[in-house]
């Protein structure tokens, strides 16, 4: 028991160190010895825990950045009846954080989509499942939505979410050079006009 308990923390140790040094320097630029050196581990304790470095990476996603993306950008929508403030109010608190915290994980899960695109088709799909959860969960959500009646009938739920996804992982791109906190007001001041033109007129 003690052994697998050292060893989970371990392994979540060697994460968290591998995702900041892969968001900064890139998974490519990014070897193995690079990071045995920052946690000072030897070769053959990095391969005890894991086969390779692909596999290590792939890891890290399903450990780490889904847990955040569904933590940050699912769990608070899910089950709700009215979505329409419900994702406005998600959308705003995901931005926040990523303000203050450069090694946002919503930012990362893009930066490792442009990364990946075209040069390693498996962890490309892990990376696109994670979209395709967040996808599905905005959409199940909008369905349930004009369901109950609040959100109006014709709404194409397919598009929206598309569309919440895309916009969103853009002004994360933008708020990284930019003036993060004046983006996030503009984003999230048309983002709220958009979700709110939505909304059945009976029952808003």
């Amino acid at each position: 028991m003690q052994k697998s308990t050292k060893r989970i923390a371990t392994m979540h140790k060697m994460q968290v160190t591998g995702l900041e040094m892969f968001y900064k320097n890139g998974y490519y630029s990014t070897s193995v010895d690079d990071i045995l050196k920052e946690l000072n581990l030897s070769k053959g304790a990095f391969y005890y825990h894991f086969k390779s470095k692909e596999e290590f990476f792939i890891s890290i996603l399903q450990s780490l950045v889904v847990k955040k993306v569904y933590s940050m950008l699912i769990e608070p929508i899910e089950g709700h009846d009215n979505p329409i403030d419900l994702i406005t109010n998600c959308l705003e608190d995901a931005l926040q954080t990523a303000e203050h915290n450069e090694y946002d994980y919503g930012f990362v899960l893009q930066n490792f989509i442009t990364e990946f695109n075209g040069s390693n088709p498996e962890i490309m799909k892990y990376l696109n499942d994670t979209l395709k959860i967040w996808e599905v969960n905005l959409v199940s959500t909008l369905q349930r939505g004009k369901f109950n009646g609040y959100v109006d009938r014709h709404i194409d739920c397919e598009g929206v979410a598309s569309y919440i996804i895309s916009s969103f992982l853009g002004i994360r791109t933008l708020m990284v050079e930019g003036s993060a906190t004046a983006l996030r007001y503009r984003y999230m001041q048309q983002i709220r006009f958009y979700l709110r033109a939505m909304a059945n007129k009976q029952t808003a």
